[in-house]
């Protein structure tokens, strides 16, 4: 079976093969990312474009991933492409999508499959498989509280076929990993819940501030259209950037 093999800052890889390449499993091998989010979209549309940085040892940003709101779709449906100025399913850029349900309390991200050497732990859509599976429930802490998250992606080794998302539900779990966003702890000192963010001052709690952990074992916002996020192993840039993407996107069974 195919394997994906760890990426390190060091490396300055193809962005489409980046996009697709976990983090390396040791502390060097996680990355620190920021999200800027433009209101108005490339076509000036209500839809806004995120574009993911890099934020490099050396202080400066390299690009990374961009990913777009399409429109008229039935359900929530964002474009993925590491062409910043091409956002379109067809432009050669194009490595995935994050497609949600009606009420938008699942989200499943998918690679473009159209590239069997980027087909790895997953299967491509065509073939119903998924890179990545997101799921929402009702907020744990309230209005203000941060939703109760649960994150599924296959195993390092090529996995069974199948739909992540469908998966969970069934509780087939073979060769999938379930990751959940850790729960806040009660601060007296605050009289709020708080989650301990070791690389910010900011330890608030709330629908951008979470901390996604395996039971065994991104960042806040730095303002309304900015935000760091962070991933290690085992996340790939494209499954990292659709975890966040999910949580910017409306909720209507967990508001």
């Amino acid at each position: 079976s195919l394997r994906l093999q760890p990426f390190h800052q060091t490396d300055i890889p193809d962005l489409g093969d980046f996009a697709l390449q976990p983090a390396g499993r040791d502390a060097a091998g996680s990355l620190k990312c920021r999200i800027s989010r433009h209101s108005r979209g490339m076509d000036g549309s209500r839809y806004p474009t995120y574009y993911l940085h890099l934020e490099r040892d050396d202080g400066k940003r390299s690009f990374l991933l961009a990913a777009r709101k399409r429109k008229r779709s039935s359900t929530s449906n964002y474009l993925i492409s590491c062409d910043p100025t091409d956002l379109s399913r067809r432009g050669e850029g194009y490595v995935g999508k994050l497609r949600a349900n009606f009420l938008g309390t699942a989200f499943t991200v998918f690679d473009s499959g159209l590239s069997p050497k980027k087909l790895t732990a997953a299967k491509s859509p065509e073939a119903g498989g998924s890179w990545l599976g997101i799921t929402y429930e009702t907020n744990v802490l309230g209005f203000r509280g941060p939703r109760k998250m649960t994150v599924v992606l296959p195993a390092m080794l090529e996995a069974e076929e199948g739909d992540c998302v469908r998966r969970l539900k069934r509780r087939e779990m073979s060769h999938l990993m379930e990751l959940h966003n850790r729960t806040p702890v009660w601060n007296e000192e605050t009289q709020s819940y708080v989650l301990n963010f070791s690389w910010s001052g900011d330890s608030s709690v709330g629908f951008k501030n979470f901390q996604i952990v395996r039971d065994n074992d991104v960042r806040p916002n730095i303002s309304d259209d900015l935000f760091t996020m962070d991933f290690a192993y085992p996340l790939c840039p494209l499954q990292a950037f659709g975890i966040a993407l999910s949580s910017f996107d409306s909720k209507l069974a967990c508001e």
